[in-house]
């Protein structure tokens, strides 16, 4: 099992596909992977605007807020969403028409995306302590928003700050404890 920690001075910056921002990348499969080939992709992204969501075909996403008190997320056939920082991640098709209207100010969100057919993932929120028995997981992403974390796997113990994160590939058994704010990522291989 490998771990790997991935500092927030390292995360790759780039515009929104849209162009409508910018997107700070925490990690990515295959390594290296571009906006049109990713298998799955870890982000943040400051939205500072009313405006549409970049569509991305073949993927789903899921978003969860880390700052800011919200957004609405206005789908085809009048169907809206409202999303605040104490929701629970949520999970909808990328390849579909939405717009999003801030709520009270400027947000940061944490975007999970993943091919469809190909992987899927399972995004959790938590402070405190998170037992993870995780066997079919081919990725697990530790991202620590606020205060820092304690990680351990089988063979080592890590200590994720503010704004990094961890990722352990393989995983078979991840603890986690939280002294703050921190999001889970599992990255599931399609069929998994």
């Amino acid at each position: 099992m490998a771990a790997r920690l991935l500092r927030r001075s390292d995360h790759r910056r780039m515009p929104w596909k849209n162009g409508g921002g910018e997107t700070i990348e925490i990690a990515v499969g295959p390594d290296g992977a571009g906006l049109d080939d990713f298998d799955w992709r870890v982000s943040l992204a400051r939205v500072e605007r009313d405006g549409p969501f970049s569509v991305f075909p073949g993927i789903d996403r899921t978003l969860s807020i880390v700052e800011g008190r919200g957004i609405a997320l206005a789908f085809g056939g009048g169907r809206t969403v409202t999303l605040t920082g104490g929701d629970a991640p949520f999970a909808f098709p990328g390849d579909v028409a939405v717009e999003g209207r801030l709520i009270d100010g400027p947000l940061v969100d944490l975007n999970v995306m993943t091919r469809r057919g190909t992987a899927r993932s399972e995004v959790s929120r938590f402070t405190g302590s998170l037992q993870i028995d995780q066997q079919s997981a081919e990725a697990s992403i530790v991202y620590c928003h606020a205060g820092r974390c304690r990680v351990v796997t089988e063979d080592a113990s890590h200590w994720v700050g503010a704004g990094d994160a961890l990722m352990v590939v393989e995983p078979r058994h991840v603890s986690i404890d939280a002294d703050a704010e921190a999001y889970q990522v599992r990255i599931l291989l399609a069929g998994a």
